[in-house]
C-alpha cells in the first residue's frame, strides 16, 4: 500500500524545493557581472517568458498586468497576485472579461 503525503508534507517539501532553487539562482546572479545583468535586462524587458514576444501592460484598478501580444499569456509582477486576491468577486469577473477574446 502506497502512503499519500499529507497536504502539510507536500507544502513543506514544495517550500524546501523552492528555497533550494532560489538559493542556486541567487548564487548564479551574484556571479554575473553587472554589465551582463544589464544586457540581459535590456534583451528580456517586457518580453513574454513563454514565447518571447512583446508584453502589453494593462492597468486595472492600480494593478499593472502584463499580457502577451502573441500567446495571450498573462503575467504578474511581484505583489500583483496579492492585489488581485483582494478584489471582490465582481471585480475579478470584470478583470477576467478584459482578457477574454
Amino acid at each position: 500500500m502506497v502512503l499519500k503525503p499529507s497536504d502539510k508534507e507536500e507544502e513543506y517539501f514544495a517550500r524546501k524545493e523552492y528555497e533550494r532553487k532560489k538559493k542556486l539562482e541567487e548564487e548564479k546572479h551574484r556571479k554575473l557581472a553587472k554589465e551582463e545583468k544589464e544586457q540581459l535586462k535590456r534583451v528580456h524587458w517586457m518580453r513574454c517568458p513563454k514565447c518571447g514576444m512583446e508584453l502589453i501592460e494593462i492597468d486595472y484598478k492600480g494593478i499593472e498586468i502584463d499580457k502577451c501580444s502573441e500567446c495571450e499569456g498573462v503575467w504578474l509582477d511581484a505583489g500583483e497576485l496579492e492585489g488581485i486576491s483582494k478584489l471582490e468577486k465582481k471585480g475579478l469577473d470584470k478583470l477576467f472579461s478584459v482578457f477574454k477574446k
